[in-house]
């Protein structure tokens, strides 16, 4: 089964610094209906204006991951990483027993888009940790490229949980499938473009969460970056 979360209908707030839109109830945004997918908690698009973004804040529990899609994003936190985080590169940071963070729009002219995503830790209380690497447009073109996973497979980040992120890459026509083994799920997030997931058009900013299916083909039918989770 196959159910579309359109992007019209996720919860939105313009903050002026901070355009954002929200797949699943996230601060004021609460929607019963829309809480998480299966360990799925957050994914949160984000539009950062020149140097504006999130103030030091704490997180722990949680496993985010900052995928950015155009501009810069500065990164610092307590554990003493700092960085700067491009498109093709993503981000993980483990929040476990406590971290605190600060997210930031270096450039004086550019805005930063991104997407963050949450998703719940299978222990809690572990030591927090952080990762980030590069996958390149080669990497993610015409195939779905793990970027994070429980044992850190084919490159990936490692995450404290039982599930596979995919990024793709889609030219118009490129196909790619993924098994979901019985008992498992997958969400689709669509971040530019446009694919066909069967027989269902999604749009950027559209999201789909797939049950009670072996295997789902994604078809691209304008160039699209989409993310793909499989999920316990």
């Amino acid at each position: 089964m196959i159910t579309i979360r359109r992007a019209s209908e996720r919860g939105h707030a313009d903050h002026g610094w901070l355009n954002t839109f929200h797949t699943f109830s996230f601060n004021t945004y609460h929607d019963p209906q829309h809480m998480h997918v299966r360990v799925l908690r957050v994914i949160n698009e984000d539009f950062v204006q020149p140097g504006q973004g999130f103030g030091t804040h704490p997180h722990r529990d949680m496993e985010i991951i900052t995928y950015v899609l155009e501009g810069a994003l500065e990164h610092k936190d307590s554990m003493g990483n700092g960085s700067v985080i491009r498109p093709g590169d993503v981000q993980r940071m483990s929040a476990g027993s406590g971290v605190l963070h600060s997210e930031f729009n270096p450039s004086d002219e550019e805005q930063v888009h991104l997407l963050q995503i949450w998703l719940f830790p299978k222990e809690k209380g572990i030591e927090p940790g952080y990762e980030q690497k590069k996958f390149s447009e080669t990497d993610r073109t015409g195939k779905l490229c793990l970027i994070a996973s429980p044992d850190g497979k084919d490159g990936s980040l490692t995450i404290n949980q039982d599930a596979g992120v995919y990024a793709s890459i889609l030219n118009d026509g490129d196909r790619v499938s993924l098994d979901i083994p019985e008992g498992r799920y997958a969400w689709v997030q669509v971040a530019r473009g446009s694919v066909i997931l069967g027989g269902h058009t999604l749009d950027a900013g559209d999201g789909a969460a797939v049950s009670d299916e072996r295997r789902i083909t994604l078809t691209g039918r304008e160039r699209a970056e989409l993310i793909v989770f499989d999920l316990p």
